[in-house]
């Protein structure tokens, strides 16, 4: 990592309130260039508190930008940091206009050219890119990193039309902690107490919605720019990394957009911007990559836009894309062997289509319902156990069928996997995950992509069709997309289950699982046909920056000068990040999650931050209606010079039973020891489709 100190441009820092038609204001961070010139405006907006969440990672890249020549600037969202207004549902239309309006409000300013981006990461990615499929006039290009365009079927509360239990609870409980956040007095000054408690009035936790909502109906539609891409009116860089549940977007994105106007990238990341160095690497310098495409799109006539002497931005390749080499299964690597490879057009005519058929007599599949334990963290961040470990575990639950990688080249894949599985369920509803992994010769099992079905899904997400008990039927999913190459002496191995908890919330009367009858069966890979100089470098170090058949360079990470947050030592113990415990006597799996999200931190301007997040998913082996998940936040904001104390706790619960869904959400707030505000909430949900 590169810390930039000096740049073309000296810099100033503003904090500035945004006007909004209804009267609201939003809170607004600026940094600008020093210089007389109107410069374009890049915007990012988050409702994750700029002036502590997200204020380390703020400072990495906005003075960086504002170096370079732009207004950098940081809002956020209505009704989260200081922002004014009430917190809503996740990109609402309310926070869409809101975003608009911002946009507006840049273009106007007296030291702006009238040309505006947009970028961000997660939900800075998302509305991104609904904002620019509201296509206001100065928005001409974005960035979007991790991020969606599914919001249904590619985001954190369903998979495959299944429940993702993991995310869908542990989403809906941190929103809720952050929406029960006050704004800080510090910056808005002695209105805060007042502000507080109107925006915890109104809060809501997101899991009501978003369990109301059980196949993609217009909510979800409304969420996601894949109903019509044709909105888009903005320039699109989508980037992505391997270890990102949101990777596919990007494969959609750059074949539905015009080419003249997207360009994509993925790398081996997790949900993480490509320069923080955050394992698995290599890291890149995703901050002058950006450059260039806002010069092209923002400065049309600098020399940053024309390549200052080499390729243009838009002379690069549709889809610059990282293929990793077989490796041993761990979770955590800090790079990842393998190599960056280019493809002109997607779909690539070098990418076919293989079938592997399977063969056999029919097998019975009833998973036990703690199959999953080992599937590691759905949005890994890069931490120490976010990865899948070894899935012999897990491949002993499912059926498997395998297929030796012969002498001679690896069999080389890029794109998103196939399975068709002729089933036969005796009962109405079940669930099918496939998970695509690496053999190697020890035996040794490594995660490559996997994909799951509700069954009841099989004929569309927008409908629940339940099975004809007894009969057979053919299904056919995807699994998610990766950029994998198999070494010779392997074996590629396809293991089948009817059970991934706590990914996939099970059905009661799935424990009996499904007959799978290999005879018409089958595994199809996207096997990439690489150029033969290509093998060489197959197996070459992740540092190797450049690639035999895309001659693919990037620059070393840079960053601006950190933002100096001290980490205080403590006495406590740290709890394991993921542990699992088996009660032998009750047959119950229990998996314990630290999330790792804040700890304790002390910022430079006296703000002292400590937060504390622990997830629980439990389940017995033979019982699906004993899922349960449990949330726990504890959050203190502390000024000692202002004598200001706040602190807010949340507990959130999901378990069901014949009816449906039951869910449980608790928030206390209390300034110092008083308790300013304590509600619960008691829900029954019925499940009418997952």
């Amino acid at each position: 990592m590169i810390i930039r100190t000096e740049f073309p441009y000296e810099t100033t820092r503003e904090d500035v309130r945004i006007p909004l038609p209804d009267g609201v204001e939003l809170y607004a961070r600026v940094w600008r260039p020093v210089t007389d010139e109107p410069v374009p405006a890049l915007l990012e907006y988050l409702p994750y508190r700029l002036t502590d969440w997200t204020a380390p990672r703020d400072w990495q890249r906005h003075p960086w930008y504002a170096g370079q020549g732009y207004a950098s600037v940081r809002v956020d969202v209505r009704g989260h940091g200081c922002s004014g207004g009430r917190p809503g549902d996740a990109y609402d239309a309310r926070e869409l206009a809101d975003g608009v309006a911002v946009v507006e409000w840049l273009a106007a300013q007296p030291w702006c050219t009238g040309s505006v981006g947009m970028f961000g990461i997660s939900w800075g990615g998302f509305n991104s890119l609904k904002i620019a499929a509201l296509a206001p006039e100065p928005l001409k290009a974005v960035v979007t990193v991790c991020s969606t365009d599914d919001r249904f079927d590619n985001d954190v509360h369903y998979m495959g039309g299944s429940l993702l239990a993991v995310d869908m609870h542990a989403r809906a409980a941190t929103m809720l902690a952050f929406a029960s956040r006050p704004p800080d007095p510090k910056y808005v000054g002695d209105d805060w107490r007042r502000q507080w408690l109107d925006r915890l009035e109104s809060v809501e936790p997101l899991i009501h919605t978003w369990l109301s909502h059980q196949t993609r109906d217009d909510y979800w539609r409304h969420g996601g720019v894949r109903e019509d891409y044709t909105a888009i009116g903005a320039a699109v860089l989508a980037v992505g990394g391997w270890h990102d549940p949101y990777r596919d977007t990007v494969l959609r994105l750059v074949e539905h957009l015009p080419p003249t106007r997207v360009r994509g990238l993925i790398g081996p990341w997790s949900h993480q911007y490509p320069d923080r160095g955050l394992p698995p690497g290599p890291a890149i310098g995703f901050l002058q990559e950006t450059l260039r495409w806002w010069d092209h799109w923002l400065k049309p006539e600098s020399d940053g836009a024309r390549g200052a002497g080499g390729p243009g931005v838009m002379d690069e390749p549709l889809l610059r894309a990282w293929i990793s080499d077989s490796h041993p299964p761990a979770t955590v690597y800090e790079e990842l062997p393998g190599r960056w490879v280019a493809e002109k057009a997607w779909p690539s005519p070098s990418v076919i289509p293989v079938p592997y058929l399977f063969q056999g007599q029919p097998v019975p599949v009833a998973s036990p319902q703690h199959t999953g334990m080992d599937a590691g963290r759905f949005r890994p961040f890069g931490n120490d156990a976010d990865l899948p470990p070894d899935q012999r575990e897990e491949d002993a639950k499912s059926a498997c069928f395998e297929f030796p990688v012969a002498d001679g080249e690896p069999v080389e894949i890029l794109g998103r996997p196939s399975v068709t599985l002729r089933l036969r369920l005796d009962v109405p509803y079940g669930q099918v995950v496939a998970r695509l992994c690496d053999i190697a010769p020890d035996g040794s099992s490594t995660l490559v992509t996997r994909g799951a079905l509700n069954l009841s899904a099989r004929r569309g997400r927008d409908r629940a069709l339940p099975w004809p008990a007894g009969s057979y039927e053919d299904v056919t999913f995807e699994l998610n997309g990766i950029g994998h190459a198999f070494r010779p002496g392997h074996r590629i191995r396809l293991a089948v289950s009817s059970a991934y908890w706590p990914w996939i919330w099970p059905r009661a009367g799935s424990e009996a699982g499904w007959t799978l009858d290999p005879a018409g069966s089958s595994l199809t890979l996207p096997v990439r046909a690489a150029p033969a100089s290509a093998s060489a470098s197959a197996s070459a170090s992740a540092s190797a920056s450049a690639s035999a058949d895309g001659g693919i360079v990037f620059e070393a990470p840079e960053q601006s000068p950190p933002l100096g947050v001290a980490i205080p030592a403590t006495l406590d113990e740290p709890r394991p990040e993921r542990l699992v415990v088996r009660d032998v006597a009750r047959g119950t799996w229990r998996l314990e999650v630290d999330p790792r999200y804040g700890g304790t931190r002390v910022y430079p301007d006296g703000l002292e931050v400590s937060e504390d997040a622990e997830e629980v998913y439990e389940i017995q082996e033979a019982d699906a209606l004993s899922a349960r998940t449990r949330s726990h936040w504890r959050i203190r904001l502390h000024r000692p010079d202002l004598g200001w104390d706040a602190r807010v706790e949340t507990r959130s619960e999901i378990s069901c039973d014949e009816g449906g869904f039951v869910t449980s959400n608790e928030v206390v707030c209390r300034e110092g020891d008083e308790v300013l505000f304590h509600r619960t909430w008691e829900r029954r949900l019925p499940r009418a489709a997952v």
